[in-house]
């Protein structure tokens, strides 16, 4: 049984200028213990994607179609005593900085504190113990000092362990991570990646990892999806979209990925372009203004998705010209 499974899911942000259809038509399904990544440059709706499974989406913002079930429970149009037991419960998330993401004016333990008597029965003391065992779990030096600090005392990856422990402290079944490596060093960057990747094995539990670093992908994930714009460009295991991309988004992504056994003097090969405007898209594949290989129709259609095998699915023209793939049955 799924965890959670996302359908046809929808959210637009309604501006003074139009409807920005951020997420735009997705599914996918996480599974017991799996790593799901989603990978995209900024702008192809990964974030709104987490912030609409946790319903914390912001004025003027709003899930207008689809459903979201975790554990084949309705979580949109649920009551909102039924979101909060679950989000920072059953399912919790990493934010993408956590020097704003943590108060200033609270030490860290008070704040751990808090996630852990919101969602369960213990007391004022054994959230304090379980704060400090939380700390130590992730790594964390002196944990018995730590809670005590304020945020500003930690450097950027100790926050960024807090963040971790915060969300851990109550055992989820998910953890979204939202780019939980962005702003920090690349050492730091692969501490926290190990410790995610060590706990995950340790507790069992799924973890839904966005990113635009392939990188983190590749070592990470059993699954990728591939979003572009809104919509899912392509999906598969990971071993499929490194070693046979079929949509020309995931091919220049991984184009542009720095490889140190090529030559020195060998260029980087960038996407043209820039990103597509959500306020003003394309008729037909909302990638086709930068693509090398668009062809007529592709900026008059919307391309199906296609099965390439069992387990790879890719929305290109492309692969339908070349009679690649198998059209997807409603």
């Amino acid at each position: 049984m799924n965890l959670l499974e996302v359908k046809n899911l929808r959210t637009s942000f309604f501006t003074g200028s139009g409807e920005v259809k951020a997420v735009n038509d997705i599914s996918f399904n996480l599974e017991p213990g799996k790593v799901l990544g989603i990978v995209g440059e900024s702008g192809s709706g990964k974030s709104v994607t987490a912030y609409s499974i946790l319903q914390i989406l912001t004025h003027p913002g709003r899930i207008v179609g689809g459903s979201i079930r975790f554990k084949g429970e309705e979580l949109v149009g649920a009551d909102e005593k039924v979101i909060e037991s679950i989000r920072g419960n059953k399912i919790s998330i990493i934010f993408q900085d956590p020097m704003t993401s943590l108060n200033p004016v609270y030490t860290v333990g008070n704040q751990l504190r808090e996630a852990i008597r919101r969602h369960t029965s213990r007391n004022r003391e054994e959230s304090h113990a379980r704060a400090i065992e939380m700390l130590e779990l992730v790594g964390i030096n002196e944990p018995a000092r730590r809670v005590k600090q304020y945020p500003h005392e930690l450097s950027g990856g100790m926050r960024q362990r807090v963040m971790i422990a915060m969300a851990l402290a109550c055992e989820p079944d998910i953890l979204i991570a939202d780019e939980p490596t962005t702003a920090l060093d690349v050492t730091i960057q692969a501490q926290i990646l190990e410790l995610m990747s060590d706990l995950q094995k340790k507790l069992g539990m799924a973890i839904l990892l966005i990113t635009h670093d392939l990188g983190v992908v590749a070592g990470m994930c059993d699954e990728v999806i591939v979003m572009y714009a809104g919509r899912v460009a392509e999906r598969g295991t990971a071993d499929q979209i490194f070693y046979n991309p079929c949509h020309e988004y995931t091919k220049g992504l991984i184009r542009s990925i720095p490889n140190i056994a090529k030559d020195d003097k060998e260029r980087l090969v960038p996407i043209a372009g820039s990103p597509v405007d959500v306020l003003a898209m394309p008729t037909g594949c909302a990638f086709s203004p930068r693509c090398d290989a668009a062809m007529k129709v592709c900026l008059t259609q919307q391309p199906e998705e296609l099965w390439i095998n069992d387990e790879h699915l890719a929305s290109c023209w492309v692969n339908i010209r070349d009679g690649v793939g198998e059209e997807v049955q409603a």
